[in-house]
């Protein structure tokens, strides 16, 4: 993630993003899978016999490639079922669409979120962790900005809905979301994360002790230097959980409303480059 001093200094540089026929394979497999996953097994095996009756006209005696060939038979089935576009037709939809993702009004989202203001500094690839349910539009604005994005919540509908929504706008390439017991568990990354992104609404619900872990725990996988947002969600307040950052730093974000400066919605906190370590015992009941 670019910081501040970057995008002032003008050196607000992207890496180049993948080419169109990589993002349109990407667009098919993920479609694909998410259909497969939508069947019943009967529905599968169903599939299947239809992929094997064309086979068995078409592929007479190639038995060493009929794994191969059943593959690519049950996606063209599924291609045609889907009526999905050809890389042409794709290629001319395609722009317009990430454009339209990359808009926080696509999704609801308001132009004073500091997370708005948040998004020139981001850059293709950023791993990036959202936690709460209230923030299900959010996470998919970042996604919509090529970002690594990682969702955490308690609800096991709330995480099948989001990973819905994601397959359905093909924003999942890079999306993985995950069922906790906050406070008692966050998934491992093999970086330390750029952004955190947290639902206040959702901090309201929890005890002051899973409260305290969570944050903690956050905190703990946040490179020196990264930024942790913590937004309203459904009616929570931001500020009361400023006393969990105490060495880091808030920051002011510019946001606009109808052309003018808007009350910023939300905290931006930037961690320490040389932060403290801090050690959060997690129950046993989270290991097991």
């Amino acid at each position: 993630m670019l910081s501040a001093a970057h995008l002032v200094g003008g050196r607000a540089t992207r890496p180049a993003m993948p080419s169109l026929r990589r993002q349109y394979d990407e667009y098919l497999l993920q479609r694909l899978e998410a259909y497969k996953n939508s069947l019943r097994r009967d529905e599968l095996i169903g599939l299947g016999d239809e992929a094997v009756g064309e086979l068995q006209s078409a592929t007479a005696d190639q038995f060493l490639l009929t794994e191969l060939l059943m593959q690519e038979t049950v996606d063209r089935l599924i291609t045609r079922r889907l009526r999905l576009p050809a890389y042409a037709k794709w290629r001319k939809q395609h722009a317009a669409l990430r454009q339209a993702q990359r808009e926080p009004i696509h999704w609801g989202i308001s132009p004073s979120s500091v997370l708005v203001g948040l998004l020139p500094r981001l850059e293709q690839d950023d791993p990036v962790m959202v936690i709460g349910n209230g923030l299900q539009a959010e996470t998919c604005l970042l996604a919509a900005w090529d970002t690594a994005v990682t969702f955490v919540d308690e609800d096991l509908g709330t995480v099948d809905q989001i990973e819905a929504r994601m397959a359905g706008e093909s924003l999942s390439g890079r999306f993985l979301a995950y069922v906790a017991s906050l406070g008692e568990w966050l998934p491992t990354f093999p970086v330390l994360l750029q952004l955190v992104v947290i639902d206040a609404s959702t901090l309201a619900s929890l005890s002051y002790l899973r409260r305290h872990a969570l944050l903690a725990n956050a905190r703990a996988v946040t490179a020196p230097g990264g930024v942790h947002v913590i937004l309203p969600g459904d009616g929570g307040v931001p500020e009361a959980y400023l006393s969990h950052y105490g060495d880091w730093q808030r920051e002011s974000v510019p946001t606009e409303r109808r052309g003018k400066a808007g009350r910023p919605v939300g905290l931006l906190l930037t961690a320490p480059t040389a932060p403290t370590v801090e050690a959060v015992e997690i129950p046993n009941s989270a290991l097991a």
